[in-house]
Order: C-alpha cells, then sequence, then structure tokens
C-alpha cells in the first residue's frame, strides 16, 4: 500500500467523524472513500440489521441464507460500487469483518449495547487514471439502508457528501 494511500486513509480515520467513533444509527451506512493514482479504497461500517435485519449470529436456516447473500454481495465489490469505467479500475483484496457473524463471543458493543456493525474494505487497482464517479448499489443490494455518509479523500483535499435515495451516483471530483 503507498505512502499517499496510508497517509489518506490515517487522515480519514482520525476525524472527527471517523468509522471507529461514529454512532451506530439504523439505516445509515459510513462509507470513507481514499482515492490515489492508481488506487481506490472504500472503508465501509454499517450496522448488521441494514444488510441481515438483525444484529446477532444467525439462529435458523433462513438467517444463515440472509448472512449468506450479504456476504456473497459485499464480495462482488464490482457490482456494490461500480466505478467508472473509463479509469479503468478492477476490484482487489476485500475485507470484511462482523464479530456477530464470526461465530465468537459478540464484541465490546454488542455485549455492551446489543448493537452490531460489520466493517468492510474494498480496494480497487486502476490502470487509466483517477475515476470521475462511483455508483454505489448499496440502497438497492440493503433496503434498510436510507442514507449513505460519505468521507472523500483525494489527495490532500476531504470533503464530506451524503447520500439518500434514490441518488446513487458519487461524484469524484474536488
Amino acid at each position: 500500500m503507498g505512502l499517499r494511500l496510508l497517509t489518506a486513509i490515517g487522515t480519514l480515520l482520525l476525524g472527527t467523524n471517523a468509522l471507529a467513533q461514529g454512532p451506530h444509527e439504523h439505516g445509515v451506512v459510513r462509507l470513507d472513500v481514499a482515492i490515489e493514482p492508481g488506487r481506490f479504497t472504500l472503508l465501509m461500517e454499517s450496522p448488521l440489521a441494514n444488510l441481515i435485519g438483525f444484529e446477532r449470529a444467525p439462529r435458523t436456516d433462513a438467517e444463515r441464507q440472509r448472512v449468506d447473500a450479504a456476504l456473497a454481495t459485499l464480495n462482488a465489490a464490482a457490482t456494490l460500487f461500480r466505478i467508472d469505467p473509463a479509469a479503468g479500475c478492477t476490484p482487489g483484496p476485500i475485507e470484511l469483518n462482523a464479530a456477530a457473524l464470526e461465530g465468537g463471543k459478540p464484541g465490546a458493543e454488542q455485549a455492551e449495547t446489543g448493537h452490531a456493525d460489520i466493517d468492510a474494505s474494498f480496494s480497487f487497482k486502476c490502470k487509466k487514471g483517477q475515476p470521475a464517479f462511483v455508483d454505489i448499489g448499496l440502497f438497492a443490494a440493503f433496503p434498510a439502508t436510507q442514507r449513505v455518509d460519505v468521507q472523500l479523500v483525494i489527495g490532500n483535499a476531504q470533503s464530506k457528501r451524503t447520500l439518500t435515495r434514490p441518488a446513487t451516483r458519487l461524484s469524484l471530483t474536488r
């Protein structure tokens, strides 16, 4: 990972609305987007309720199927996040972390409040320059999602944006 990308992500994570410090709000997804030459990275935090309808380990076959479907959707990053084709971006590593779905003990937040989140990171390699936009498919894929709060870092510039239904396109220009 390049030094500029690490700096951009560090800027996002140290900001006042960093993912780890954001409130747990049903219907809201927090998305941090970092763009550097040749790389496009998204960090997402969402209450599990937005994605699967509950915030604990699945108990029934139907719930396990919902979890499997949500994880398959998240792992299809190029479909979930349709990046400007002019930039020639291809999906790279995806990391998903949700203690409630991993069969282990609940995370500290879940044990204390009954709430559980999923944290995800999506990385894309871009061969033809900086994308001008990304179409975000979270509303269609996860109907309980009502708003996407975005922090965007492009180079040394940082901005905030909000997407609400029916808007799905995030402009990536400064």
